[in-house]
């Protein structure tokens, strides 16, 4: 296979890659894309997409089984759920975004290699497949893009009966019993949705409570949720080791069909070659500018490769940015805000500053008890919180948690990104009965003008 030559060469096809791709095709920038898997990455083939396909069939199947017991007046004969066909689906929808990622790509006349790349120098990288033989590629400008894989425990290697999240999403029965290692947003999406569809599920988090990374505030809701749906929740445990369906913690033994490691997750720079690269680290991670160029010129680092936030749309962001920078447009990384989103039940959404996180801020909170909108939905739980600075009124964070939050994700990052004050939400017109009012009553409260509360 003959080698190849352009300007840009991006390695890997995840959110930020692919994005990238686009955006320096459109530019007219010659540009290669190498990735050993399907084009979308972690996110679309084996993350965020499949994981919310799952938690929808389980929502849905949750909603059915739980309605007889409702005060609505509905009764439903009891649901029987077919995972192998529910794993069609969602393998259906992976594929049409799969092909429509693939086709925006040569539409925009990106060429697709694939294969395992992995760095000669600064300019050159091989790129070994199983089905040809390897071929080099050199570029002007070089994109690593490699994203990020599960983390996996020494005494809980991944195999058998011991799960990381890729292998949960692709089971073909339900298992009796789950135990999740890791009260993260993962853990908790996945362990939700396989509890609502009848497994016993049992959650182990070192830490003194779930979602450790979130405030108290909004991980509460969460908690008595997992509660009402029978997930049995052990904080201040660690597990130890998995054997004969019977997982060892040190606060006792747990009987499990399956074990699901969710612990974080480490970004991909091993294997690529990028020791052979005189690169600045953060850590494990790529040390990148505000332009996400690295310490050698001509060589950028985009999405989970470059440390946190680990968020599908913070890549995007970043490989839009990276294409109009070779292109020779001045641009830089300015984002006042990247939305969170947690799929859990309820949702969580954070986006700007925490509560105490900026000096001279205030919090003001917004119950969904007093919203219309969630008591017709059955889902009083949760509020809409905005975090302000006092001097100016000037709105600098925006959290929330209640079922369906991220639909508002992008009105709360539009609101930061703006400099939207408190005035400016509170005056907008926001339509009834919705349960964005929230974001403005919670702006009305902060201003002592409340309505309904």
């Amino acid at each position: 296979m003959s080698d190849l030559k352009c300007k840009l060469l991006i390695i890997g096809a995840g959110p930020g890659g692919y994005v990238c791709a686009i955006r320096a095709g459109q530019l007219g920038i010659d540009t290669i894309v190498v990735d050993e898997a399907k084009p979308g990455g972690t996110c679309l083939n084996v993350g965020c997409i499949p994981s919310k396909a799952l938690i929808h069939a389980a929502d849905e199947f949750h909603q059915i089984t739980s309605v007889n017991d409702g005060p609505l007046g509905i009764t439903a004969p009891a649901p029987k759920i077919d995972l192998a066909k529910t794993v069609a689906w969602k393998d259906g929808i992976v594929k049409r975004l799969n092909t429509g990622v693939s086709g925006l790509m040569k539409k925009a006349r990106v060429r697709f290699v694939s294969g395992r790349a992995r760095f000669l120098d600064g300019k050159t990288v091989s790129v070994s497949d199983t089905d040809v033989e390897s071929r080099e590629i050199t570029a002007e400008y070089i994109v690593i893009a490699s994203g990020s894989a599960p983390v996996e425990l020494p005494f809980l290697p991944f195999g058998g009966d011991i799960l990381s999240s890729t292998e949960a999403l692709a089971l073909g029965n339900l298992p009796e019993s789950l135990a999740v290692v890791g009260g993260g947003y993962i853990g908790l999406e996945l362990g939700t949705a396989f509890a609502k569809l009848g497994t016993k599920v049992t959650v182990v988090e070192a830490e003194s409570r779930i979602l450790p990374t979130y405030d108290k505030a909004l991980t509460a809701p969460v908690a008595k949720r997992l509660s009402a749906l029978n997930v049995t929740v052990m904080t201040d445990t660690k597990a130890q080791g998995f054997s004969d369906g019977v997982l060892a913690t040190d606060q006792g033994e747990i009987t499990a069909t399956k074990v699901l490691v969710t612990v974080g997750r480490r970004p991909r720079t091993q294997g690529i070659g990028v020791e052979e690269l005189s690169l600045t680290m953060d850590g494990p991670f790529i040390q990148i500018d505000e332009t996400c160029q690295s310490s050698m010129r001509g060589i950028y680092a985009i999405g989970d490769v470059t440390g946190e936030p680990m968020l599908a749309h913070r890549a995007m962001a970043q490989g839009e940015m990276v294409a109009e920078h070779i292109a020779g447009h001045t641009v830089e990384w300015d984002k006042c805000a990247i939305p969170a989103v947690c799929f859990t039940d309820p949702e969580i959404v954070t986006c700007g500053a925490l509560p105490d996180e900026i000096e001279g801020t205030k919090a003001t909170d917004f119950p969904l008890a007093a919203n219309s909108r969630a008591m017709t939905c059955e889902r009083e739980d949760g509020f809409v919180r905005v975090v302000w600075r006092e001097s100016d009124h000037a709105v600098v964070g925006i959290q929330a948690v209640g079922a369906q939050m991220s639909e508002l994700s992008a009105a709360f990052s539009i609101a930061i990104e703006m400099g939207a004050c408190l005035e400016d939400i509170g005056a907008s017109i926001h339509a009834h009965p919705t349960q964005s009012e929230g974001l403005q009553e919670a702006c009305l409260k902060a201003l002592g003008q409340a309505l309904h509360i």
